[in-house]
């Protein structure tokens, strides 16, 4: 496979400096071309691409500044250096506001050129780079890459699509594992801020101190341990958009923070006088019934509001299993280009088990244990076998149970095999600690299967 060599157009009324320059240049691995003047230079412009433009300044009819303001017209991504033998401050002001990128005083070594066109070339390259990953992960989280056929996901997808077009709070709600981070990510991609930050905060992650911090940084002193000025997530996000999960797990100090923020989009750092204005769009998400916790006492309704602009609900899977044999083919595709491994798919008993369970974790535990399967398969199909944790709760035929008792059951079985280490059984189900704790509390799981 061939490399395109970078293009360079070299203009100058001097024959000898084109012929220097052309040699020099192609000992750097260029593909270079010279043109003795101004028209012949913007002639060129117009034909072909150049990576690089050198370009005299003073050339008998059209100058260089002239060349310079044409090419920024027919090529804004080509990168101009002038080159003078009569440098002053004026022109190289005049210069830099046409769009050069520097300039060269004659006579100048190869060396000095060498250097100045490797750097050029390396940035260019860099921003080629930047521009391709930001495509990428744009196409990775539009809607249409989100995997459904339900009709209540593509009523989602719907919602969401016109919720990223404004600058409104959004706030998505939904069991853990359904997709909320990934359906935020899509919003910041298909919205106006696209090109700007996505930083996402795990509320519940933090101690309260901690979180005040994350989110809003700190100055220097501010407590113990602040050796140095540290910029928080909101002010990381500035021109894009700030995703806060599990936002109903904050305490009730900083909600009144979040509050104030939200109302008057400016904020201090801990330990700080500055008013720094926010420039965010907030996403928030979680799996708390957040009309039921401000009915309690347990969260601000005033928050509640200014966080509830535009809800979206994301179902759980057990209610989309029409979607499942959908996911497990997207998941493999993603797993076979991770692991290596060649499985084609998933045996019809298999997959019929996938369909059968309640999916406590939702489409992140669905992911994980296709994600054992792969690595445990030892043909070029997933068994039922290779899904150890899908067996049915109940022995053979035992009556039908709730989709409760279904799930207490599983949350039992994934404890005990994992010895009662709830990190452990929360990985394997896909779910984080907090939700499996508080998933134990609510079916009054043994605390022998859950120490």
């Amino acid at each position: 496979m061939t490399t395109e060599k970078p293009r360079v157009l070299v203009v100058d009324d001097e024959e000898i400096v084109r012929e220097s320059l052309t040699d020099w240049l192609a000992e750097e691995g260029c593909a270079v071309e010279a043109v003795p003047d101004g028209a012949s230079a913007i002639r060129r412009l117009g034909e072909e691409e150049w990576a690089v433009l050198l370009v005299d300044l003073k050339m008998p009819g059209i100058d260089g500044l002239q060349v310079l303001a044409e090419a920024r017209k027919l090529q804004p991504d080509a990168t101009a250096v002038m080159m003078t033998a009569y440098a002053s401050v004026d022109t190289a002001v005049q210069a830099m506001k046409l769009g050069a990128y520097d300039y060269l005083v004659k006579p100048f070594e190869p060396e000095e050129l060498s250097h100045m066109v490797r750097r050029i070339l390396a940035q260019q390259a860099l921003r080629r780079e930047n521009i391709a990953l930001r495509k990428a992960l744009k196409q990775q989280y539009r809607f249409h890459d989100l995997v459904s056929k339900s009709p209540r996901m593509q009523a989602v997808f719907e919602v969401a699509h016109s919720a990223a077009a404004s600058n409104s709070t959004v706030l998505l709600l939904g069991e853990s594992g359904t997709g909320k981070e990934l359906l935020a990510r899509a919003i910041h991609a298909e919205s106006p801020r696209a090109e700007g930050p996505f930083v996402a905060v795990s509320c519940a992650a933090l101690t309260e101190t901690l979180l005040e911090s994350e989110l809003f940084g700190h100055e220097k002193g501010a407590f113990t341990g602040a050796t140095a000025t540290r910029k928080g997530k909101v002010e990381m996000a500035q021109g894009g958009s700030l995703f806060l999960d599990e936002i109903g797990d904050i305490s009730p100090k900083l909600q009144l923070d979040l509050l104030r923020v939200l109302e008057q989009h400016e904020f201090r750092r801990v330990g700080g006088t500055e008013l720094i204005r926010m420039d965010v769009r907030v996403i928030a998400a979680t799996n708390r019934d957040l009309r039921q916790a401000v009915a309690e006492g347990h969260f601000r309704e005033d928050l509640f509001y200014r966080l509830n602009v535009i809800p979206i609900i994301l179902p759980p899977l057990r209610d989309r299993t029409e979607d499942i044999p959908l996911l497990v083919e997207h998941f493999l595709e993603q797993l076979r280009a991770e692991t290596g491994k060649a499985v084609e798919g998933v045996t019809r008993d298999a997959l019929g088990a996938l369909m059968a369970r309640p999916w406590p974790g939702n489409v992140r535990e669905l992911r994980n244990v296709l994600e054992r399967g792969v690595v445990l398969a030892r043909g070029p199909y997933i068994t039922a076998a290779d899904l150890e944790l899908l067996a049915a709760p109940g022995a053979p035929g035992e009556e039908p149970v709730s989709l409760r008792e279904a799930e207490r059951r599983h949350i039992e079985t994934v404890l005990a095999r994992c010895g009662g280490n709830v990190t452990r059984a929360a990985r394997a189900l896909g779910i984080d600690r907090v939700t499996l704790h508080r998933k134990i509390e609510k079916y009054g799981i043994r605390p022998a299967a859950a120490s």
